[in-house]
């Protein structure tokens, strides 16, 4: 059984529904040790005073508040707690608003929401509520020392709370160097735009998340295995002497042919042929064609839970 991260309830109205919190994410990543390049011994790190140099055990360490040149307020976790009790307790629902109201840039990091003790009829009660009206939760919630802003969704039988971003986080695009708006002051032409359309059809299909996989994470597994067969554990790999220069860009001299080609290598003999995102292995596919006469009764592909 998973660890809860948080524990308290979910609040509206005069509503209170005893919840814990669990990470609904596992990330997929390499543990690298820090080592030594002259003799490849681990580097290790130190927790050490900075007045008398000496190594500081955990159990020994406080949080500390610098309110003026080195003066500090100590906090324990009490006094975060005491600071609003009732912020690091519940999951304050603000408002409501339609499921595909929130932007795609606002979600970060998902969490599941499980009931606690006597918690089971009234979790059930905002899930069954919240999908028959297609609505969101927005709430806030103060988790370990940092308040976040949340949506709370069904997701099948559960409720998760995605943890969002603050509108003044999120950077504006204003500052990029960005194409204009507009075929004419972007320079691209009617014919390229009905050649990606018909592209943009082939490749068109229902969303299928279990088909993607961390590709890279598989390729530099089979680099390490790599190296440990041909006996290089302690070689450091140096970067070719084009690949120092970084990648050349090809400039794009005719982009109507470059479609036209993309879509010959997608058409084939009627079967195109793509790589399995599962397996690695090839696969035939059939060609999706919409024809005109079909693109209005055509369903329309699943769209992406944001949760």
């Amino acid at each position: 059984m998973a660890r809860a991260i948080w524990k308290g309830a979910i609040s509206f109205g005069l509503v209170n529904i005893p919840v814990e919190l669990y990470s609904a994410e596992d990330k997929k990543s390499f543990k690298f040790a820090m080592l030594d390049k002259r003799d490849f011994s681990p580097v290790g790190y130190k927790r050490y005073s900075k007045k008398s140099k000496k190594e500081v055990e955990w159990s020994d360490i406080v949080k500390g508040y610098e309110y003026e040149k080195g003066q500090y307020v100590v906090l324990s976790d009490e006094d975060f707690k005491r600071a609003n009790v009732k912020a690091t307790q519940t999951i304050d629902i603000q408002c409501f608003v339609g499921e595909d109201e929130v932007p795609v840039e606002y979600f970060e990091t998902p969490y599941f929401l499980a009931p606690a003790a006597r918690g089971q009829k009234v979790y059930a009660l905002l899930r069954e509520t919240l999908q028959a009206s297609k609505r969101i939760a927005i709430a806030q919630v103060v988790i370990r020392t940092t308040q976040h802003l949340a949506a709370i969704v069904v997701k099948d039988r559960a409720l998760m709370l995605n943890t969002l971003r603050y509108h003044d986080e999120l950077v504006d695009p204003k500052a990029l160097d960005l194409p204009a708006e507009g075929l004419k002051a972007a320079g691209v032409s009617a014919k390229e735009v009905q050649l990606a359309k018909r592209l943009i059809d082939d490749m068109t299909e229902h969303w299928k998340p279990e088909e993607f996989k961390d590709t890279y994470h598989e390729d530099l597994m089979a680099r390490i295995k790599e190296k440990i067969k041909l006996g290089q554990t302690q070689e450091i790999t140096e970067p070719d002497s084009d690949e120092e220069k970084g990648p050349r860009l090809a400039p794009v001299v005719d982009l109507a042919a470059l479609l036209r080609e993309s879509l010959a290598k997608k058409g084939g003999n009627g079967a195109a042929k793509s790589t399995s995102r599962k397996t690695g292995a090839t696969r035939t596919k059939p060609e999706l064609r919409v024809v005109e006469s079909e693109r209005a009764a055509a369903k329309t592909p699943a769209r992406r839970k944001r949760a």
